[in-house]
């Protein structure tokens, strides 16, 4: 099993930014793919940003595309979210998730939460 730690969350006002980490421990050498959704009060969780693990692609939801960026540390199998120019609109509860080898479902972790001030 693979158990996913974040870190990183905070209140902060918009235009400023944040990073998130996520750290992978067990059996991490089953992921194939980490990344981040959110979930705002009152609405479903939506996809953020995922990076597959062997090639390093990356994948943006639009309305975060050219502010937020993905990176990892590979030897640690964490993931990390660096959030800029942040909004309002983006004030969340932030999932880090790991895709293992052959499943069709995501392993998450405990949420962060982030909040944005205007």
């Amino acid at each position: 099993q693979v158990h996913l730690v974040e870190s990183g969350g905070g209140l902060v006002q918009a235009g400023q930014s944040l990073r998130l980490s996520c750290a992978a421990s067990g059996r991490t050498d089953r992921i194939v793919a980490m990344g981040w959704f959110r979930q705002a009060p009152g609405k479903e969780r939506e996809f953020v940003a995922t990076m597959r693990w062997s090639g390093g692609s990356t994948y943006y939801a639009d309305s975060v595309k050219g502010r937020f960026t993905i990176s990892r540390e590979k030897a640690k199998y964490t993931v990390n979210l660096q959030m800029n120019s942040l909004r309002p609109e983006d004030t969340a509860v932030y999932y880090c998730y790991a895709q293992p080898l052959g499943s069709d479902y995501k392993l998450w972790g405990q949420g962060t939460q982030v909040t944005v001030s205007s």
